[in-house]
């Protein structure tokens, strides 16, 4: 079964949108509680201090995960590195993907970047996993100058080219009972394209390699992110990072 890791602050009073709980009722979640400590504090004390407080947000969020559709569980952590933390736990669950959770209402459209160095085999898979036979419309998304690498291959008769692909990938969706349209950016980087694309869509998702991704996902929020009213972003584990980290037992 397809999961997904959503980190929630929950000692920040951070929650996660009945409309991302709704998107993610056709698959399993794990709520990741965490707690950024500053350097002086000590895990076991703040631990000792705020976990009752801290369980039982979690316990109310996967409950309303799991009345969304799909079964819940949740983790907490006290951590010092935000970044290191969603990774390895995305790692220990076998999580698919990992979501940034921002506000959103119901989610009838989702934008799908297909750019950069990204399994796109995989980003479909999931796409397919989460939208289901739901009424949910799916835009694939190329920026400017990229080559749609690990794409779904040249399968009926469908020319070795960026354009072909992406045709095909659509084409896969849409055999899927999908409403899947094609979006190619004409010029500019490939996150200003990005952030461009966004209006009319409700949540993005995207790949672990995409261009620039780590500053819209772990940097701060810029202004532009802000003014395109950004709503949540599901990020798909590349296979190769996965066995990557496996492999090397790393955070």
């Amino acid at each position: 079964m397809t999961r997904v890791l959503v980190p929630v602050a929950v000692l920040e009073g951070e929650t996660v949108s009945p409309g991302l709980m709704s998107l993610l009722g056709t698959v399993d979640v794990t709520v990741l509680g965490y707690h950024v400590l500053p350097e002086q504090t000590p895990p076991d004390q703040a631990r000792l201090q705020f976990e009752d407080r801290a369980t039982a947000a979690l316990e109310d969020l996967s409950q309303e995960f799991r009345a969304a559709g799909g079964d819940a569980d949740h983790r907490l952590v006290f951590t010092r590195d935000r970044k290191q933390t969603v990774r390895r736990v995305t790692d220990e669950v076998g999580a698919d993907a990992f979501a940034v959770s921002r506000p959103t209402g119901d989610v009838d459209r989702i934008l799908v970047s297909l750019s950069g160095d990204v399994d796109v085999d995989r980003i479909l898979s999931f796409v397919e996993d989460v939208v289901g036979d739901r009424d949910i419309g799916v835009t694939l998304f190329l920026a400017a100058g990229a080559d749609l690498s690990g794409g779904p291959g040249d399968a009926g008769g469908v020319s070795d080219t960026t354009a072909g692909r992406l045709e095909a990938a659509a084409g896969r969706l849409r055999d899927a009972g999908i409403d899947a349209v094609t979006e190619r950016a004409a010029d500019g980087s490939a996150f200003d394209a990005l952030i461009d694309a966004v209006p009319g869509h409700d949540a993005v998702v995207m790949g672990e390699r995409a261009p620039s991704f780590r500053s819209l996902v772990f940097g701060d929020e810029s202004g532009r992110v802000a003014a395109a009213s950004v709503g949540p972003v599901l990020v798909v584990r590349n296979r190769r990072e996965v066995d990557a980290d496996g492999a090397n037992g790393a955070e």
